[in-house]
């Protein structure tokens, strides 16, 4: 009964069908249960904080969020366990309906403060697993219902080091930006460079360098990253 009850509340939450594993027992529901009653606790007191937020926003224990301000959600929201987040940016952050970001992962929009990163936009549906890092120093795009798996790198920055004279770090740096389709899946440990564009439908294999773009409906993987096939209907 507790199961099938759980099963209609998220799926109301989520606006799709949702059923939860028969397996789990009444017991280990109610204790999933109060943990999500804690994470929508916290959930309150950083919605208070934040510019903008629709829906329920779900908060783990050892957030860190900076600059509340700078950041829109625009619908349900799931913040894991040990996530920091640092808005610090001349965009902000806005955030689609049904997100969610695992434990540990990192969301960092500015490295120094004598220059502001760019703004991060992701759209509805999304899911980024445990131990992502996201670096917004250029703009950085991630379209709906794209997933992520575990431990992927977004770095939208790239040093400049022509200059055999000046040390790397006092050469500047180029900010193209990045943009991920929607609908795309990007595997575990997926590393993604400044400057590339991977289109809608797009599945990265895991371990991938990605450093130059990739069209739409296509399968690519390795270091770097080239097309390995493209997807069919």
């Amino acid at each position: 009964m507790l199961i099938r009850l759980m099963s209609a509340v998220i799926s109301k939450i989520k606006k799709r069908s949702y059923k939860i594993d028969e397996n789990i027992t009444d017991l280990i529901m109610l204790r999933i249960i109060l943990e999500k009653f804690l994470m929508l606790i916290r959930g309150i007191y950083h919605k208070i904080l934040l510019k903008k937020s629709k829906g329920l926003l779900f908060v783990g224990k050892n957030v860190k969020i900076k600059c509340h301000r700078n950041i829109k959600l625009n619908g349900t929201t799931i913040i894991e366990e040990g996530v920091k987040i640092d808005a610090l940016s001349r965009g902000g952050i806005e955030i689609g309906d049904n997100f969610s970001i695992g434990r540990n992962s990192i969301i960092e929009c500015t490295g120094v403060i004598r220059e502001l990163g760019e703004k991060l936009t992701i759209g509805k549906n999304v899911g980024i697993a445990a131990n992502a890092f996201i670096s917004v120093r250029g703009p950085v795009d991630i379209g709906d219902d794209t997933i992520f798996g575990p431990n992927v790198a977004i770095h939208a920055e790239n040093h400049n080091f022509d200059n055999f004279s000046i040390p790397i770090r006092l050469q500047g740096s180029t900010r193209k930006g990045i943009k991920i389709g929607k609908n795309c899946w990007i595997g575990s440990g997926v590393i993604i460079l400044d400057g590339v564009t991977i289109g809608d439908g797009c599945i990265i294999a895991a371990g991938a360098v990605v450093n130059r773009n990739i069209s739409s409906n296509t399968i690519a993987g390795g270091i770097p990253a080239i097309v390995l096939k493209k997807r069919k209907r």
